[in-house]
């Protein structure tokens, strides 16, 4: 069983939840997941390592309620434990030799951005980091980030690929761009990177099928 040390809500209907997992704690890497069950019955479900404290022995985790599954995860409150927390899985994200990058992270993909700018900054990496809501209700992890909204109620109004627009017009130059949030949003990005020839790296969490192997990249051109 695996304790939950901390639990608070972020924004409308998004949870930050930071379990004590010392194994997983001591292997993870950004990029990776874990899998997350509340009882032995319940639904399996995959989420991004948001940060981990290896001292500690914690994990976080980021998660937006969705369905049945993340409703059920979220009546958990602190002191209470889960009944698996299987990690960490998946491939880390590559960030090594990289020396500017510009991350663009969308919505609760913000997650899985944040633990991937904090690994290039403690690689002395120069970081600009961008993301984007739809509305001030939404907002996650603010501080650490350009941030933008659709409506204006927080940050720049208008889209993240405006704002990666007007970093290029300043002149700024990237080995390389990571975009992690909803496929439209990734796409929209590659349209703007590929003007300028920038290499770009999407996160395909959207076609992952199960997290144990089965993630769809067979499908992906």
């Amino acid at each position: 069983m695996y304790q939950i040390l901390e639990k608070r809500e972020l924004a409308e209907g998004i949870f930050l939840m930071r379990v004590h997992a010392p194994r997983v704690a001591q292997a993870a890497l950004p990029g990776q997941f874990v899998i997350v069950r509340t009882d032995e019955f319940a639904e399996r479900i995959p989420l991004t390592i948001a940060d981990f404290d290896r001292e500690e022995g914690s994990v976080t985790i980021i998660y937006q309620i969705v369905g049945a599954g993340t409703m059920e995860l979220n009546s958990l409150q602190k002191g209470e434990c889960v009944h698996d927390f299987v990690g960490p899985l998946g491939v880390p994200t590559h960030t090594e030799g990289l020396k500017k990058v510009c991350i663009v992270g969308g919505g609760v993909g913000c997650a899985i951005a944040y633990p991937v700018a904090k690994k290039l900054r403690q690689q002395l990496c120069c970081v600009d980091a961008i993301i984007g809501f739809r509305t001030r209700n939404l907002v996650i992890l603010r501080d650490e980030f350009y941030l933008m909204t659709d409506d204006g109620t927080a940050g720049r109004s208008g889209l993240v690929t405006e704002m990666l627009e007007t970093l290029f017009k300043m002149g700024k130059k990237y080995d390389e761009v990571i975009a992690i949030g909803p496929l439209p949003m990734m796409k929209y990005v590659c349209e703007v990177t590929k003007k300028y020839g920038i290499k770009t790296v999407v996160s395909m969490n959207p076609i992952m099928i199960d997290g144990t192997g089965m993630c769809g990249g067979c499908r992906l051109t």
